[in-house]
């Protein structure tokens, strides 16, 4: 029999675009149960346990719950912070003082590791505690689960971008024929990868694909690129902002501020900025440069929809396995076989994914590590939601010159 008890549900880490679903998921999910009593928020993620600032959700509206389905970043604030042993105890006294028996956490892999460290105290004390893992990543690098809400509306906002940019490119002709795009991915090129979905002709925008988990050499990258501008005269190229050469080395020099988050992870230098300079230098070209930066994660008008429902039903798919007894686990998207895309929700346990990261497999780079497979683009299609709007490209008949008169 399930415990009766409040719920706290917080987020964590970088946003999504489809990141509310997810707690709206929770809190629709939880109303229709009698075994909670209140539904709590957490400002700004952990912070807000440790520093009392919690939120009762049942109060909001069923209209203002709708509208933030379609609202991006996170509603209850982020945070990134690294808990301390006294923290954890912290966390569990406040627990204990607003009878907090369900603690939902949304997030990546460091989100993950804190709900698997709150379950193993818990119970540790005797103190009943159903803590759930609700993923949540643009980089899609959480272990045990096919893909991570976040990653279909972020990779399909990559292909728009690249795909328009691709078309400035072309039309601006010589006076700029080489465009970058630097994409979020410190060790994982999913969303890098997924540049590729723009393409619908072979000549289509972006020409090159380069992830964090093929090396590449500068020389290689300059002689791709010299090798495209010959043939079509302009060249768009997605890079990994955490693009590295054969040895694992980072291709440009990371931030020279020696600055870390809070987890200790080093701050990437401008991968797109050396590249410049070095066309620049090296093949006399004129190469330009887009930095999306965190417009990846946050243009909710782009979400895919399949993104957007997956991310709400991982939510309440976490309330109904806390009420069914599971804890120190992590709701996964299980992709069913067969030419129809279809997924279903399952469990992961939360050790087996905190501080673990799934990269891009080596069968979704092709051979010279300048682009993806067919494999990759059959993996990530269905993940952003049905094709890109059509453009439509003049047929430029051209007459022949005539005889000055």
């Amino acid at each position: 029999m399930s415990i009766k008890g409040n719920i706290v549900v917080g987020q964590s880490g970088g946003p999504t675009a489809v990141i509310n679903n997810s707690l709206v998921g929770v809190i629709h999910e939880a109303m229709q149960h009698e075994e909670f009593g209140e539904i709590l928020g957490m400002s700004h993620g952990i912070a807000g346990i440790l520093n009392e600032e919690l939120v009762d959700l049942r109060r909001e509206s069923a209209e203002t719950l709708a509208l933030l389905r379609d609202t991006p970043a996170s509603a209850l604030g982020t945070v990134r912070y690294k808990v301390s042993d006294a923290d954890y105890e912290r966390i569990l006294n406040v627990f204990r003082t607003y009878d907090v028996r369900y603690f939902f956490y949304i997030g990546g892999n460091d989100s993950m590791d804190t709900a698997h460290q709150m379950h193993a105290l818990a119970a540790s004390r005797g103190y009943e505690l159903h803590a759930i893992g609700v993923p949540k990543t643009v980089d899609n690098d959480l272990a045990e689960t096919d893909h991570c809400p976040g990653f279909g509306s972020a990779a399909r906002f990559v292909a728009t971008a690249i795909r328009d940019t691709g078309y400035d490119t072309v039309a601006m002709g010589d006076s700029s024929p080489i465009k970058f795009m630097e994409i979020m991915g410190r060790n994982a090129g999913w969303l890098t990868a997924s540049a590729a979905l723009a393409k619908e002709e072979p000549d289509d925008a972006p020409h090159l694909v380069y992830v964090p988990e093929h090396g590449v050499t500068l020389e290689q990258i300059l002689g791709d690129i010299q090798g495209v501008y010959d043939r079509l005269g302009h060249c768009v190229v997605a890079v990994s902002e955490g693009l590295a050469d054969p040895e694992g080395n980072p291709l440009a020099h990371r931030s020279d501020s020696g600055e870390v988050d809070a987890f200790g992870h080093g701050r990437l230098g401008g991968v797109v900025e050396f590249l410049d300079e070095a066309v620049s230098q090296s093949l006399g070209l004129r190469a330009r440069f887009d930095k999306p930066g965190y417009l990846q994660r946050s243009f909710a008008w782009l979400q895919s929809s399949v993104d957007r429902e997956e991310a709400y039903e991982v939510g309440r798919a976490a309330v109904r396995a806390a009420l069914a007894g599971e804890s120190d686990k992590m709701i996964t998207l299980v992709r069913e076989p067969g030419p129809t895309y279809r997924c279903t929700m399952g469990l992961a346990d939360l050790e087996q994914v905190a501080n673990h990261e799934h990269i891009l497999p080596a069968d979704y780079i092709n051979e010279t590590g300048n682009g993806v497979t067919d494999g990759f683009l059959a993996y990530a299609r269905p993940l952003i939601g049905g094709p890109l709007p059509p453009y439509a490209k003049l047929a430029r008949h051209l007459l022949p010159k005539r005889p000055s008169k």
